[in-house]
């Protein structure tokens, strides 16, 4: 069995529904400390980080990725066990394998193979991981990235191992992300009985034109790299269960997802606004969860990536800044140029995930090549 796959299956063994690590870390560090990386562990609460480094001084490319699973689901809807790594007709199925284990292990060979052949290379090659990316995003690369702000680690480049393509590897690469700011909205009001209206007061029926607004608003006109600013309304609660009672609140849970011609701090106050035009009685809190980044288009890693997944993959890949968030948006604002590239992502969190063998050896060299183009032969 072919190395990178050989680490895939081993990694996809490990049981580490988020924020678990199941051992994956230990085993990682275990071989790259074998090809002589510095190995530092940076646990927070429950969840493991792992931070590995070969050279000295800048520049700095760091990979990026996370060892943590989202749950299987039914294990009775998988036509094989989702931690018991099974190959068919050129698939990798399990837990993990496209999101984002198979990127991991490719990372893996890919600096092993990267300093074996460049023992004194200039600069530092790192490999940062988390367990904690794919629950609550807290204790992991957010504390890291909090850390080095402290101790002054400088990263200049990242590339994340993200499940990025479409339909085929490298068709797609992310240079950039939206933000993401959640509201979570209590409007309070005067519980009653329905047939007496006038000695109550509904805050569902309070709320409905506010709501009705905040979802009409046109936040934004967007940018030629960033869609227009998004508002959904993703959970709405009240009442009691029974069907003569006016609710004395409404609880209502809504998300922002925005690009860089507006910010946090302009949607709150707009929101609130809007709330307070309305008369509304109500409680606010806010939860930011990142801040929109976008990679630069002459940066060098994004040249990079271009002529390696040109070179393994006869394509240049779309360079968009789609999709969620990824945990390069806690490492973009040290500074770092962040891009991000991986597997196709159409079977990501679902039944029976898989990844195509031959796109992780294909993974493996694009990795090795992009590193080597940073590090090496920026001019190659």
């Amino acid at each position: 069995m072919e190395p990178v796959v050989e680490l895939s299956c081993e990694l996809i063994r490990r049981a580490s529904v988020s924020p678990e690590d199941a051992g994956c870390q230990a085993l990682i560090a275990q071989r790259l400390a074998a090809a002589g990386f510095a190995i530092e562990h940076f646990p927070f609460g429950e969840v493991e980080n792992l931070w590995a480094t070969h050279g000295s001084g800048g520049p700095v490319l760091a990979l990026l990725g996370h060892t943590d699973v989202v749950p299987t689901g039914p294990l009775d809807a998988w036509s094989s066990h989702p931690f018991e790594p099974d190959i068919r007709n050129g698939l990798l199925y399990g837990r993990g394998a496209a999101d984002m284990k198979g990127s991991v292990a490719a990372m893996v060979i890919a600096l092993e193979r990267f300093v074996a052949a460049h023992p004194d290379h200039p600069g530092t090659v790192a490999l940062l991981l988390t367990s904690d990316e794919e629950a609550e995003a807290i204790d992991g690369v957010r504390q890291v990235a909090a850390r080095f702000r402290e101790t002054g680690q400088r990263i200049d480049w990242c590339l994340v191992g993200e499940p990025s393509s479409r339909e085929r590897l490298g068709d797609r690469s992310r240079v950039g992300r939206r933000g993401s700011l959640s509201g979570y909205l209590t409007v309070h009001g005067v519980q009653g009985h329905v047939a007496n209206p006038h000695l109550a007061r509904n805050p569902i029926h309070e709320l409905a034109p506010a709501l009705a607004e905040l979802c009409a608003t046109r936040w934004d006109e967007g940018s030629a790299d960033f869609p227009p600013t998004g508002f959904q309304v993703s959970n709405i609660h009240a009442g009691t269960g029974a069907n003569n009672v006016i609710p004395g609140q409404c609880s209502v849970v809504f998300n922002f997802r925005y690009g860089t011609v507006t910010n946090a701090a302009e949607l709150k106050a707009r929101t609130e606004a809007v709330l307070q035009r309305h008369g509304l009685q109500f409680d606010l809190h806010w939860h930011a969860s990142g801040e929109p980044f976008l990679s630069p288009p002459d940066g060098r890693l994004r040249a990079a990536v271009r002529t390696a997944v040109l070179d393994a993959c006869g394509l240049e890949p779309d360079f968009d800044t789609g999709g969620g968030t990824s945990d390069g948006r806690f490492i973009a604002p040290l500074g770092a140029e962040v891009v991000e590239l991986g597997p196709v992502n159409h079977s990501i969190h679902k039944i029976d995930e898989h990844v195509a063998v031959d796109e992780l050896h294909t993974l493996v060299d694009i990795y090795a090549a992009v590193v080597g183009r940073c590090l090496v032969d920026p001019m190659r």
